[in-house]
């Protein structure tokens, strides 16, 4: 089995599991194409992990955001991804790192189920009819301001269909997995992931009348700097990727047609998760 390994160097446990992982892999005729942040930790001669390499699950070392980054590079596979957590929260991995080796073991006996997570495409389109791609995403795409604090004020629309004006700091536009991450700390809804739908959150709205909208999965949504305003906007995906959009400039945002699939282990249901990584609800459990 072809096994992709994406992982973030940062972690000072990876080096010793990455040995663990190798030695797993040879007992159990497992073959792995190595990310290229990894060679410097791992200078086997594994072949590297590519956009095109063909492999049937894909192991990320690190926290959500080390998904994240699996998730885009191979965003056109239908390989699973198992998320081991290096970090605090780890909301979207599957397993501990000390539960890496019970993880596998699951996956290989196929003792799991897949989650299908909805991800977002998007395009920067001129007023000349020209479009540049943006990053895919699973979690959110972000216009907001360069550099200091100010506020900005941005159009949107649903399926063309004006919304209206947003004078904030910025505005998110989330997936359902997204919605427990930048979107939920600007005051939106967490949406399950099995619902159908997108969220447009404004970050730090300079008016009340400013609340989050719940939007069909299908929508199309269009965001642009209000004119006259001219000030140097940026939009981010998934909070690694950045791109500057003009005055004239639009973000065009919908639903991928590609899925991520995320490896679940275990009996553990989406609010057993909630209640444990995202500190939900009251404090008579945390002493």
């Amino acid at each position: 089995m072809n096994v992709g390994v994406v992982g973030n160097t940062r972690f000072k446990d990876i080096e010793t599991l990455l040995s663990q992982l190798t030695d797993y892999g040879a007992a159990h005729d497992l073959s792995f194409l190595i990310g290229p942040d990894l060679h410097q930790v791992l200078p086997q001669s594994s072949p590297e992990l590519t956009p095109e390499s063909d492999i049937e699950l894909l192991l990320t070392f690190g926290g959500d955001g080390t998904l994240l980054r699996g998730a885009r590079l191979m965003r056109s596979s239908e390989a699973p991804i198992l998320g081991i957590n290096l970090g605090r929260v780890g909301f979207l991995t599957s397993a501990g790192s000390d539960e890496m080796t019970e993880a596998l073991d699951s996956f290989l006996l196929g003792e799991y189920r897949l989650e299908s997570r909805c991800a977002l495409d998007s395009a920067i389109e001129g007023e000349d009819g020209s479009a540049r791609a943006g990053s895919m995403v699973l979690n959110d795409i972000v216009v907001h301001k360069e550099g200091v604090a100010r506020v900005i004020r941005i159009n949107v629309w649903v399926d063309e269909e004006e919304v209206g004006n947003y004078s904030s700091d910025g505005v998110i536009v989330s997936t359902p997995t997204g919605s427990t991450a930048y979107a939920l700390s600007a005051g939106g809804p967490i949406v399950m992931p099995e619902v159908d739908a997108l969220t447009i959150t404004a970050i730090c709205p300079h008016t009340l009348a400013v609340r989050p909208l719940v939007v069909p999965g299908d929508a199309v949504i269009t965001l642009q700097q209000a004119q006259p305003w001219r000030d140097e906007v940026l939009v981010s995906y998934d909070g690694q990727v950045e791109a500057t959009l003009k005055p004239h400039e639009r973000v065009i945002v919908r639903r991928s047609p590609d899925a991520v699939k995320l490896v679940r282990l275990g009996s553990k249901g989406y609010f057993e998760g909630v209640r444990q990584k995202l500190q939900w609800g009251d404090l008579n459990d945390r002493g």
